[in-house]
């Protein structure tokens, strides 16, 4: 009788240990993904809104902490400012080396998701050739696009059925989601643009 209480005396001091270990590894399992997602204030990763790229896969901006991304807003009906800021875009990525632009993203946000299902975003890409592993177009919510807009200071309004007036403004945010370069025009001069991009591509140490 001694011997079996002695066994289960043993059994249970076991089994406390083992309970403190989970307890302590789950805390600290906690503090690491605290750590992980610990951005700015002024981060866009903090957002918790999901976005669906061209490809049907939904993501959330967090996803991409460590590149540099480059970002406008358009939709996929737009025939006159859109095209020209695409064009902007993509002259912006060729002056962006090869090397570079490993650790840069291009990215197209809809202003109209309602219209830019995930299969309309990819005829856009293959029609604009934004076929490029670092291109994504992407189109949430439209509560999260207009919150969006307002991180970016894009206006819009919707105008007729199919079209929208709406700011034309190009910005960079660094590789912590902060914004840190923004330009408003269509065919401007994109050197303080890419100048920007290289700078945080390329820190000086």
């Amino acid at each position: 009788m001694k011997l079996i209480k002695y066994i289960l005396l043993i059994c249970f001091t076991l089994n406390l240990i083992s309970c403190k270990e989970k307890v302590k590894n789950n805390h600290l399992k906690t503090e690491v993904d605290s750590k992980k997602d610990n951005f700015t204030d002024l981060s866009i990763y903090n957002l918790p809104s999901n976005w669906t790229n061209q490809d049907n896969k939904v993501i959330q901006l967090k996803e991409l902490k460590g590149d540099v991304l480059v970002m406008v807003m358009v939709y996929t009906t737009c025939k006159v400012a859109c095209p020209r800021l695409v064009a902007d875009m993509r002259t912006i990525e060729s002056k962006i080396t090869k090397k570079e632009n490993q650790n840069v993203k291009y990215i197209l946000v809809s202003i109209d998701p309602k219209t830019d299902t995930p299969e309309k975003l990819k005829e856009f890409a293959i029609e604009n050739k934004l076929t490029d592993n670092h291109w994504m177009l992407l189109r949430g919510t439209e509560n999260d696009t207009r919150e969006f807009a307002g991180v970016l200071a894009v206006n819009y309004k919707k105008i007729s059925p199919m079209d929208f007036s709406h700011s034309n403004i190009i910005s960079v945010f660094n590789q912590e989601g902060e914004l840190t370069f923004q330009k408003e025009g269509l065919g401007i001069n994109i050197d303080g643009t890419v100048d920007k991009i290289k700078e945080l591509v390329n820190p000086k140490k």
